[in-house]
């Protein structure tokens, strides 16, 4: 009964804002770090950012434009994205990994989502 559903994407122009949502079920969300990674077609899975313990972490090319934040409450992480550029076009899943894990590497993570396409237009 795990499940992470991501949504939010969508197309939007250079330089616009999206903000994706990650809702969890079937697992303790507090107990886990969540992160949301990207996949563009032709190239591997790629970390983004990562929150765990209030700490947040993000990959160089995003820091300063995407903000990541979760809601324990809500069992609902999310990626605020800003100054989307072409670049930035991927598939966007959400993953949860136990505590203790490397944050940045796919394979640390029990659960992933289904994933929601963002494109981004020149």
């Amino acid at each position: 009964q795990v499940q992470l559903v991501e949504s939010g994407g969508g197309l939007v122009q250079a330089g616009g804002s999206l903000r994706l949502s990650c809702a969890a079920s079937g697992f303790t969300f507090s107990n886990y770090t969540m992160g949301w990674f990207r996949q563009a077609p032709g190239k591997e899975r790629e970390f983004v950012a990562v929150t765990r313990s209030g700490v947040v972490y993000y990959t160089d090319s995003v820091n300063g434009r995407f903000t990541i934040s979760r809601d324990n409450l809500k069992n609902s992480m999310y990626l605020q994205m800003n100054g989307l550029k072409p670049e930035d076009t991927a598939i966007y899943y959400c993953a949860a990994a136990p505590w203790g894990r490397a944050v940045r590497v796919p394979n640390s993570y029990n659960y992933w989502g289904q994933g929601t396409q963002v494109t981004v237009s020149s």
